[in-house]
């Protein structure tokens, strides 16, 4: 059994923690507000850019207005984009979506290459030997799309090169401050039709429009898709972000209030400890007296 002086210092050493980890509960719950506000401000012009997509890739003789648009005949290696944090304190926050995407992939049954945001991500894919092509880590909290831009750019690069034949995004899609689901979702081809082990984000409805371009349609596909297409990239970013703030948050929580109930019960086994000590104290005090007593008597 531990010493009073051992319990005293365990118990402090538990206080100083819970401070730390209240303190970064408080911490997230600044970066989530900040993380849930950009998400939605963006949100709407992601979703419009989204439809526009689906609706090029609807149009007739979508083969023919931008590889993009393409199908290939069978696809022989397909790429995945993974979003994932750089630090951890969050739960199983990167674990879920890196178990989610790994079987997913695994049930497409094509081989598959990795490009990860965030060092987390890098490092679970490592360790399972898994190819990593490409690394981007260190983004800023709430990034812009600047930053992000040259995401899209290297992916959009590896699809026109013909290095990979399907390009999917993994990422966590923000709810609610306490549910946060993994999501996959296909990139590249744009194929609107649902797929039984891919999830996508909610499609338009079907629609018999057609577009008309001008000045052309190839100078205007050649910008709008891939910047569509690198806008998607941001959103999944910022809704990662925001997901990844919320589950730290609660997880942060959970841990304080661990630490709590810890204390309660060491506090309780030192009360003990300490009042058996009191008590083996005063038994020897008064052992003491009696044998003092007695020799007295006895002389």
């Amino acid at each position: 059994m531990p010493s009073i002086r051992e319990m005293r210092l365990r118990i402090r050493s538990i206080k100083n923690l819970a401070q730390v980890t209240r303190a970064l509960e408080t911490v997230s719950a600044s970066k989530v507000r900040k993380a849930i506000q950009a998400n939605e401000q963006t949100r709407p012009y992601a979703k419009k850019a989204w439809e526009v997509l689906v609706h090029l890739s609807r149009q007739p003789g979508r083969k023919n207005l931008h590889p993009l648009l393409a199908d290939r005949e069978e696809a022989k290696k397909d790429l995945v984009l993974l979003v994932t944090s750089d630090r951890g304190l969050a739960g199983a926050y990167n674990v879920n979506i890196v178990r989610h995407t790994l079987i997913a992939m695994r049930e497409h049954d094509v081989p598959a290459v990795f490009v990860t945001i965030g060092r987390k991500g890098r490092d679970m894919l490592i360790r399972r030997r898994r190819p990593v092509i490409a690394e981007f880590s260190g983004l800023p909290v709430n990034p812009s799309f600047n930053v992000c831009a040259p995401i899209g750019k290297l992916v959009v690069d590896e699809y026109l090169s013909g290095n990979v034949d399907e390009v999917f995004i993994a990422y966590t899609e923000f709810i609610s401050m306490l549910k946060q689901e993994p999501v996959i979702r296909r990139l590249l081809p744009l194929k609107p039709e649902e797929d039984s082990t891919i999830q996508y984000m909610s499609s338009p409805t079907a629609s018999s429009r057609v577009f008309s371009y001008e000045p052309g349609a190839e100078e205007l596909l050649d910008e709008i898709i891939p910047r569509f297409t690198a806008l998607q990239i941001y959103q999944a970013i910022l809704s990662a972000q925001a997901s990844e703030h919320a589950a730290r948050m609660v997880a942060m929580r959970n841990a304080t209030d661990s630490a709590k109930e810890l204390v309660g019960v060491l506090q309780i086994e030192y009360n003990k400890a300490r009042q058996a000590s009191i008590t083996n104290d005063i038994l020897d005090i008064t052992g003491g007296a009696e044998a003092l007593a007695q020799a007295t008597a006895e002389r």
